[in-house]
């Protein structure tokens, strides 16, 4: 009995793997976020380019500081000169403006603004100078990407480089790299985090800056559409011109709840984690890769949530 249960459930999975291998995205990966465990994957170790999805570490690098360091998000950072470094520039800072760090997070997490990302690497990576080791006599950026890169290092995404905030590829040298496994790892470690949990889940926010004693107001819009669908708590979209379009996703529903006597229950959260990476339409495919990852989940959660080892993060 046992045997046919086995390979009926192996049966659906390849059928469902199958499906998911119609995907027009370069790599992506669907994890259970609670084990680690990849329920699908594809090219999730192969090297690319990320684009915004490198806000993630710029953000933990920021929050970590925060917590272990006390550092305060409410205080006033300078728009330096050398944070317009191309792209665009909706909320329409100005060098010389200031915010507190808290806003600059939301900036660079809802509306994944770059200026936003680099005045935050600017800022506190000159906190961290003469704190940090590796800090030696390099600029409060440089300090900075390297703490995201210690970062990366202490989760040991081992095929990840950062090489700024804000994840421009475009005459940047050393070339910045991830895979979806190592941003699934990531992304792991982030959403176990209130504060970013929030940051990312924010349809809207508005936000103020200062520019020449003048409060200033702006509305962010997040960029991720799939917000608020099927269970979708954030997380964050990328694009650049060598990366395509990129999405992570962390989704959940309703916990699973198991009785352990008259008194007790074990309760089992339902969470997700989808990488995607190099995509032609990160949005459909994000949606259909959410739908079939949820149809993993429930065959491997009926098969009792068997984890391999070389199959968990």
């Amino acid at each position: 009995m046992l045997h046919r249960f086995s390979f009926a459930f192996l049966a659906l999975l390849c059928l469902i793997a199958s499906a998911v291998g119609t995907l027009a995205a370069q790599a992506y990966i669907i994890v259970d976020s609670k084990s680690g465990y990849v329920l699908q994957e594809h090219e999730s170790r192969q090297k690319r380019q990320v684009g915004s999805l490198t806000k993630i570490a710029t953000a933990m690098v920021v929050l970590d500081w925060a917590e272990k360091r006390s550092g305060d998000l409410n205080q006033i950072a300078m728009i330096p000169p050398e944070a317009f470094v191309g792209g665009e520039n909706n909320v329409g800072f100005q060098p010389g403006d200031t915010a507190t760090l808290r806003d600059l997070l939301y900036a660079a997490l809802v509306q994944s603004d770059n200026i936003a990302a680099y005045t935050l690497a600017s800022h506190v990576g000159q906190a961290l100078q003469g704190i940090v080791p590796s800090a030696g006599g390099g600029s409060p950026v440089a300090t900075f990407v390297g703490q995201m890169n210690a970062l990366a290092a202490n989760l040991k995404m081992e095929r990840t480089r950062f090489s700024n905030s804000h994840g421009m590829d475009t005459n940047v040298k050393p070339l910045p790299y991830s895979t979806a496994a190592d941003m699934a790892r990531l992304t792991r470690y982030a959403m176990n985090k209130a504060g970013f949990r929030f940051y990312v889940s924010q349809k809207e926010r508005q936000i103020s800056f200062s520019r020449a004693g003048k409060r200033m107001d702006y509305m962010l819009r997040n960029t991720n559409e799939l917000l608020g669908t099927n269970g979708v708590e954030g997380v964050k979209t990328g694009r650049t011109a060598r990366a395509g379009d990129c999405l992570i996703l962390s989704a959940q529903q309703k916990a699973e709840v198991i009785p352990q006597g008259p008194t007790s229950a074990t309760v089992i959260p339902r969470h997700l984690i989808i990488v995607m990476l190099g995509s032609p339409n990160r949005f459909e495919e994000g949606a259909q890769l959410l739908g079939q990852g949820w149809g993993l989940y429930d065959q491997w959660a009926a098969a009792g949530r068997p984890v391999n080892p070389k199959k968990a993060l």
